[in-house]
């Protein structure tokens, strides 16, 4: 099982980005919850978004709610995350992963990891 995330990058705050993360092997992906943690340099790695195997159901850490929409795109195996009205707090790298069917807001609770993607927002 591989998770490949892509489209970090500088943008000024207020502004938008779209991370993406592929995700390969196995089943996996139609089986599999999927999430975007962040995490600062030394801090530990905090939930973003997450979405449930079937797209039913989603949670958004409060800081981010009305901000940032995660998705799943079946055909290209991809999860998504759209963030807008970026602010400089927003800054970290950012991890998707995959775990059990159970939603979980908890780092713990995913076995897959990707290789993160750096967000940088200016002020």
């Amino acid at each position: 099982v591989q998770l490949q995330a892509s489209g970090g990058g500088l943008v000024p705050a207020g502004g938008s980005l779209r991370l993406s993360c592929v995700v390969t092997g196995d089943q996996i992906f139609t089986l599999a919850d999927l999430a975007w943690f962040r995490q600062l340099p030394g801090k530990e790695r905090v939930f973003v978004a997450a979405i449930s195997w079937d797209s039913d159901r989603t949670d958004y850490a409060g800081s981010v709610k009305g901000r940032f929409t995660i998705s799943r795109d079946e055909g290209a195996n991809t999860v998504n995350l759209q963030m807008n009205s970026l602010k400089p707090e927003d800054t970290a790298i950012y991890y998707c992963a995959a775990g059990p069917p159970v939603l979980s807001t908890n780092a713990d609770g995913y076995e897959y990891w990707g290789q993160g993607t750096l967000v940088t927002v200016s002020s």
